[in-house]
């Protein structure tokens, strides 16, 4: 019975693809490759494996935090308590990733578009919060380097208040404009 699931999740799997405007790679039969565009974090890779008994969902969010670990980690864990059908996890470098499984027979073009669309919303939603607590001093150090070379700091503004304040008191935010 469950090779029937495992075909009707994959012609699922496709229609719903078919239908999108998502880019999308099936590296091996019953692997689909995603990329999701976003606002916040510009594009979230996501994994759909077929396995046997349940749909694996994987979507890389960000590398291991430079600092901060434990603030990075608890925000991550009091986040999953509100989150439908995935959860942050870890992997073994410390890498930040959203993962979830779904019975197999559950898979259909509406439950995968409300996969997605928490992929996205999870992913992009939180990336700045996740680079505020894990990446502050690394973006500092970015916005000082820019800054005393006059380079534009425009696509760090979300970070504007990690970053000391520029000599008029105001966060640099690129070249003026006439």
């Amino acid at each position: 019975m469950s090779a029937l699931d495992a075909e009707a999740a994959n012609v699922a799997i496709l229609a719903f693809l078919n239908e999108s405007d998502l880019e999308w790679e099936s590296p091996t039969p019953g692997t689909y490759v995603i990329t999701l565009p976003g606002h916040h974090k510009l594009r979230t890779t996501t994994a759909l494996t077929v396995g046997d008994h349940a749909l694996t969902i994987n979507a890389f969010v960000a590398r291991n935090p430079d600092e901060n670990h434990v603030g990075v980690f608890r925000w991550l864990l009091e986040r999953n308590q509100r989150m439908y059908a995935l959860a942050f996890a870890v992997d073994h470098l410390g890498d930040i990733y959203l993962v979830g499984r779904l019975p197999l027979t559950s898979v259909t073009a509406d439950e995968l578009d409300r996969l997605m669309g928490s992929v996205l919303e999870y992913a992009d939603g939180s990336f700045n919060t996740i680079l505020e607590l894990g990446f502050a001093s690394a973006i500092r150090r970015e916005w000082q380097w820019r800054v005393s070379r006059g380079e534009s700091t425009a696509n760090l503004a979300a970070f504007a208040h990690l970053a000391e304040a520029a000599p008029d008191g105001a966060p640099d935010t690129g070249p003026e404009t006439a």
